[in-house]
């Protein structure tokens, strides 16, 4: 008996034993398993993931200083490109002047880094936004809505396939509503106060540029009262029909119709796109105005772009950024388009010095002309001796032209002056000398766009 109970004895301890050797062994394992899976963490990765995280923070500079570090020791990393844009994404994010315009200088970066791979859309994309933000009301600086159209403008045309696409046409069309606004109020104040040719310049880069700007058909109309009232209908008619057509819903279409009616020209039907496209802007849904709901919203730096049109191919042909020369001088009265030849004179008369000395290096309202008018200007020229009137192209370097007249007595000679209106100019000597008149309206440059 005491031997069978001491072989139980034996086997319960053996199988206990054997338990406790198998658990521990598991145990074991699982001991050795965590610091094996620690192991197999990369430097580069863990830099990567503890500088994102202090970014999701906003510990901007200490996660810029974890990816500088990544991009200098590791430069063969998977997560080098990762790293570019995040940095970029950073001063993105932590906005402002210096962050945006720091943001910019990443991106580009990047760009030309990595011009092949897919994010380089984007780092585009945010270019463009980072100006976008950055931009100022139509009336002050215009200077990042040109940076911002460029850079739109360039991901339109680099990258047709990209899923942004559509939101980058739209961001697009909302700055260069902003340009054109911009020139279109200095248009406006020039077209009140009847100085032709600066309005003229300025509207007609902008009917050429954005069609799609949201006043474009008054500015059409605009450009045709111009012509309309200096009695060159064959030009003013060019732009009535160009309101026919391409701005068949506008509010001045009938106007512009009963005009081309009474200067008999044919009357344009309406292109089915121009009529498609204002459709749906009228359809298209608009943010209400943002005095009305929150009177705060004048303090605001930024545009109002509500009125910007919705659809439609913005103009993807960048500004020609050459200064232009089209400036008024004070003092001046005139109203005459850019290429008459006029006198120096404010009222249009006479000329410097006494000696009738004609030059188009200013027209009656005191505006100083291109290089390209002044070229380009007619001038008549009084024949005294001959009792006729002529006329002769103004040199390119200077715009003067003179009518001598010689005297019949001692031979000296006088100089005759010739001007923009229908006053005569006059010659005088000691002997008997006759007068000749010159008339207005020679030379006229045509500035259609």
């Amino acid at each position: 008996m005491n031997n069978g109970h001491g072989n139980r004895r034996l086997l319960w301890l053996a199988v206990s034993l054997a338990a406790a050797v198998a658990l521990c062994g598991c145990f074991g394992q699982k001991k050795a398993a965590t610091p094996a899976a620690g192991a197999t963490a990369e430097p580069d990765k863990v830099l990567y993931d503890t500088a994102m995280n202090d970014i999701k923070k906003d510990r901007f500079d200490e996660g810029r200083l974890a990816f500088q570090t990544l991009i200098n020791t590791y430069p063969d990393s998977e997560y080098l490109a990762k790293a570019k844009l995040a940095v970029a994404d950073s001063y993105y994010k932590e906005g402002g002047i210096s962050g945006l315009t720091q943001a910019v200088a990443e991106y580009q970066d990047f760009i030309t880094f990595f011009p092949f791979l897919d994010e380089a859309a984007y780092a585009q994309m945010q270019i463009g936004m980072a100006h976008y933000k950055r931009m100022e009301k139509p009336d002050r600086d215009r200077d990042e809505a040109l940076e911002a159209e460029g850079a739109f403008q360039t991901f339109l045309q680099k990258y047709p396939s990209s899923p942004m696409y559509k939101d980058a046409q739209q961001r697009l069309r909302d700055v260069q509503e902003v340009l054109a606004d911009g020139e279109f109020r200095v248009a406006d104040f020039y077209y009140m106060r009847k100085a032709d040719r600066a309005a003229v310049a300025r509207l007609s880069q902008l009917v050429t540029r954005y069609p799609l700007y949201s006043q474009a058909d008054r500015a059409n109309w605009m450009l045709a009262t111009i012509y309309d009232r200096t009695e060159h209908a064959d030009i003013a008619t060019q732009f009535y029909a160009h309101i026919v057509k391409d701005y068949p819903l506008s509010p001045l279409a009938a106007d512009a119709k009963a005009r081309l009616v009474k200067f008999g020209t044919p009357v344009p039907q309406p292109d089915p796109d121009a009529l498609a496209r204002m459709q749906a802007e009228q359809q298209a849904p608009r943010a209400p105005n943002r005095l009305i709901t929150r009177p705060m919203a004048a303090l605001k730096s930024g545009p109002d772009v509500r009125m910007a049109a919705r659809s439609g191919a913005p103009n993807l042909t960048p500004e020609d950024t050459a200064p232009s020369t089209d400036t008024l001088v004070p003092g001046g009265t005139g109203n005459t388009i850019v290429g008459v030849a006029t006198a120096g004179g404010a009222n249009g008369t006479g000329g410097s010095g006494g000696n009738g000395n004609v030059s188009a290096t200013a027209d009656a309202e005191g505006v100083a002309p291109s290089p390209v008018a002044a070229a380009t200007t007619e001038v008549v020229v009084a024949q005294p001796a001959a009792g006729s009137v002529g006329t002769q192209p103004a040199p390119s370097d200077t715009a003067t032209q003179t009518a001598q007249a010689a005297d019949g007595t001692d031979g000296t000679t006088t100089q005759a002056a010739n001007t923009a209106t229908d006053a005569p100019a006059s010659s005088q000597s000691t002997s008997s000398s006759q007068e000749s008149t010159s008339k207005k309206k020679k030379g006229l440059r045509k500035l259609i766009p």
